[in-house]
Formats: structure tokens, sequence, C-alpha cells
């Protein structure tokens, strides 16, 4: 079956609208396009082509590119090091996909990033040499082969897939086939590196990737906030459109979640961009430099999270550009398990794994994927009692006598000693609780640590349609404000009132 998609550009309209600008600086097949620098005069000439469907003008204003957020530990030390390498795929249960064999092997994962250096060189990535499993590389920036130069912020990242450092893994896929491909100019952001990434994308399709792992993003130097729907920019398109074509696209939610843009980029933005925010190790929440959701339309994001502070072959980074590879190489267990699944398939379960799951917020996601979903295996979920109590004089809902999984184990036990030691044997004891309006966009959220009385404190949000969504340890409930209210208001003070239709 032909698809129109796939068709190279005419050469000689190429050559036509080279000979009639400054220069080229990019070519897609996808959209039978061309991106060149042109001046005004050279445009209005090319509009009178009649192979010229439209113009379209690309705002680009160069500056530095950024570095990576960095934040300290409490405690630098040997075995806060060594906490994190294993933690940073044991979040994601990685230990169950090793045990089943699940490591990547037969997936085809692609990276776009700034650069690879020491990747040929460095033990941590001897296996992958030494087996020949990167298929191809090659540099659009320069357009050579070569990518093992440049930054090395690349060489951290497929640290996060598939790396291995004195035999711990440092990612999940430590057995994919992999393409390296340099699209970024990492001393400068110019528009021409959304058109390195379309040819990146293009060329990862062409050499059969199954995964694209992208650790960048573009905002402010391109875009409006208003612009990040998914539509706009062209890089959101041509990853909307890699989904139909069986690549599923894994991407960084970005870094500027403090800072004024504050929301998603280009082309996290995507609707069928699987957007990864940051998570911090220490606490298990939501990194403040990490992107929120959700996009400018409106459309839940990110979808997932994973660790922001890593270990990587080069020593620890910091970063949600560290958590979309960890979740891209958790992706490819999962292609290797279920290689019959449409990429869209993949997609939606990985979602659906998410140790939050159904409950969904702008800094989280569905929270961090888990194996134990896909393999049957999750054991640890608990049905934890709770109750909730209607305070009319303060126009609130108290959320009470939330009880840990074991009478033995206080919260503050488990929290200090997932604290200092990334242990994962209990789950969090944060009760995750939400106010949603009627068209579905979270009004308000809040994510807190139960107290030894009230758990958490509901506010009233003046708004009856809207519905109350909680979540704590793997028990979901969602009732709407006004039936929450009328429910409580009948019970008396001795009954349970567990039961308030909950979601499991």
């Amino acid at each position: 079956m032909y698809d129109p998609t796939d068709f190279p550009l005419r050469q000689d309209y190429l050559n036509t609208v080279t000979s009639s600008c400054d220069s080229i600086c990019g070519v897609s097949r996808w959209f039978n396009a061309i991106a060149c620098s042109a001046s005004e005069q050279q445009i209005k000439h090319m509009e009178r082509f009649g192979f010229v469907k439209s113009i379209q003008k690309m705002r680009s204003t160069p500056v530095s590119a950024s570095n990576e957020k960095s934040i300290a530990l409490e405690e630098d030390t040997l075995d806060v090091h060594e906490s994190i390498l294993y933690a940073q795929t044991e979040r994601m249960q990685y230990s169950l996909l090793k045990e089943k064999g699940y490591t990547g092997k037969g997936v085809r994962v692609a990276i776009f990033d700034a650069g690879f250096p020491e990747v040929n060189t460095n033990d941590c990535f001897s296996h992958i040499m030494q087996h020949k499993r990167i298929v191809a590389t090659y540099d659009f920036v320069r357009n050579k082969e070569n990518v093992y130069r440049a930054s090395n912020h690349g060489t951290h990242v497929l640290s996060c897939i598939a790396g291995i450092k004195e035999d711990v893994p440092m990612g999940c896929a430590t057995d994919a086939e992999f393409l390296l491909a340099r699209s970024e100019n990492a001393f400068i952001e110019i528009r021409e590196e959304e058109d390195n990434w379309i040819e990146s994308l293009e060329w990862a399709d062409k050499m059969g990737a199954d995964i694209v792992n992208s650790s960048l993003g573009y905002t402010v130097q391109f875009y409006f906030r208003d612009e990040m729907n998914g539509q706009v920019s062209i890089i959101s398109r041509a990853a909307n459109l890699a989904l139909s074509k069986g690549i599923l696209v894994v991407n960084s939610a970005g870094n500027e979640g403090d800072e004024s843009w504050e929301i998603i980029g280009s082309p996290a933005d995507a609707d069928s961009v699987l957007t990864i925010g940051g998570i911090e190790p220490w606490t298990g929440m939501h990194t403040g430099f990490s992107s929120y959701g959700p996009t400018s339309d409106l459309r839940m994001k990110p979808n997932l999270s994973a660790f922001s502070f890593v270990v990587t072959a080069l020593g620890r980074n910091t970063g949600t550009s560290f958590s979309s590879p960890l979740v891209a190489g958790f992706a490819a267990c999962i292609r290797q398990m279920h290689p019959e699944w449409t990429a869209k398939q993949l997609f939606d379960e990985l979602q659906k794994s998410g140790d939050l799951h159904p409950y969904f917020d702008y800094a989280h996601g569905f929270g961090v994927p888990q194996a134990s979903y896909f393999l049957n295996a999750d054991d640890k979920k608990t049905s934890p009692a709770f109750r909730m109590e209607w305070d009319k004089e303060k126009n609130v809902v108290k959320v009470l006598d939330v009880k840990p999984t074991t009478d033995s184990t206080t919260f503050k036990d488990i929290h200090s000693q997932w604290y200092r030691n990334f242990c994962y044997d209990e789950p969090l004891d944060y009760l995750y609780w939400q106010i949603v309006q009627p068209d579905g966009l979270i009004k308000y959220y809040e994510v807190v640590q139960p107290g030894d009385d009230v758990a958490a404190v509901i506010h009233n949000s003046n708004c009856p349609q809207c519905t109350v969504r909680i979540y704590y340890k793997g028990k979901f409930t969602e009732i709407p404000w006004a039936q929450l209210i009328k429910q409580l208001s009948i019970k008396q003070p001795d009954e349970s009132n567990e039961n308030l239709e909950p979601k499991n």
C-alpha cells in the first residue's frame, strides 16, 4: 500500500526553490515541504510558482541554549549515588521485567539529541558497541555520520535507556538497538533545529525505528504560550504523524516549570507524544522545574513521570531530559513483550500502567509506569480505609482516619525510610485530591502527606457541578461535589462513608 507522505520531493521543484532563495535549511517528504532562508522579495517571487501551495513564515529568536537544572541533595555520599542508580529503574519495577527477559531485545530506539561523545569508548556502553547494536548514526547539524562529538547531553540520555555501570543497569532497555541522530546545536537555539528534528524523524522512520526519545523542547525562542496546542509547531504535527506510522515518540515535558513560561513546550504538546514529567528521587513528588500541563488548548499533559535526578555514564545529572529516556527504555521492554500492539496501543497501555491511574494531574500525569501492570504481578495494591466528613461551619470536607498498610508501620516510618533509602517496598503515603470542572479541566489539585488526624482538607470550590477526585494507595474515589455534600450531610457521625460511589 502506497503512502504519499513517503514519496520524495520532486527534484525539479527542489532545484527551482534552491536557486530562488538564500539557502535550504531542510526538506520533508512527510509534509512535501522545503524549509529555506529567504528575503521578502524572494518570498514574493516564490509565491508565484505554480507548485507552491503556501508559504509559512517562521519566527526565530536565537538565544544561548540553556543547561539542565541543578539542585543539591542534603547528603552527597556514595550511598546516595548508588541508591539513585538502583532506584531510577526500580521505581518502574525493572527487576520484574529483567526476570522475565524483557530488556528491549529486537526493539529499535532512535535518540535525537545534541551529541554523543564517549558512547563509542565508555565502558558503560561496551555491551552495545561489542554487539554492534548502534545500527546507524547521523549528524543533521553538520551533515556527517559521526555523532561522537559536540555536547555530551545525548550520552547522558543514552545512559538512561541502556547504560550499564558496574553491572547495574542505568536504563531498562540494555539489549535494544539504536539510531543516534544529532539534531541539536547545544550552543545556540536556531530555527533550523526544528528542521533537523523533522529530518531526524523521517530518517528514523526509514531506518525502522519503533520508539523515538527526544529530550528536546522548543518554547519561548520560537513560540507564544497559546501556540502550545499540538497543531502550530510543525515538529508537533510530525510527531502526531509518527504515531500513525507505527513510531512512539517519547519527549520530556521541559525544564521551565519554575520560570515564566511554566508549561510544556513543543513537541511535548502533541497529542500523540508520550510526554514525561520529572519527580524527585528523595520525595517521589514533582520536581519544581519540571514543566506543567495542561496544553494551551487544555489537554492533559504530561502523560507519565520518572526520575529527573539520575546517575549516568558521566556522573550525576538533573533534568526532565533524563525522565524521558527512562520511560523510553521501559517502553522498549513493553514493545518487546507485545510486538503485536500498534504504537497507539502501546501509548495507551503505558498510560494505564502509571501508578496513579486513573488519577491524573498536571504535574505527575498518571504517575510512574509500573511493570507489574503488564505482568499481572501487582500484588502490592491495598484498599486503605478512610472516611470523609462535612464541616458545615468551615465549608470544607475533611478526609479522616487514613490508615497505613500495617498497624506496626506509621506514616512517619514509611516516609523516613523511603526518603533515606529510596525504598519501594511500601507504597508512598501521599494522598492526592483535586476538583475537576464539568468540562474536565482540573480547577485545583494537591498532594498531601496524611497527618495523625486529618489527612486532607478539601475546600468548597463554589462549583456544585464540579467533581471531587481522591487517590490514595490504589484507591480512587470520584464523586460530584453536590452529591458528596448531600451524602455526608445525611449520615450519622458513627456511620461509615467509605462507599461514596467510588470508581476503583
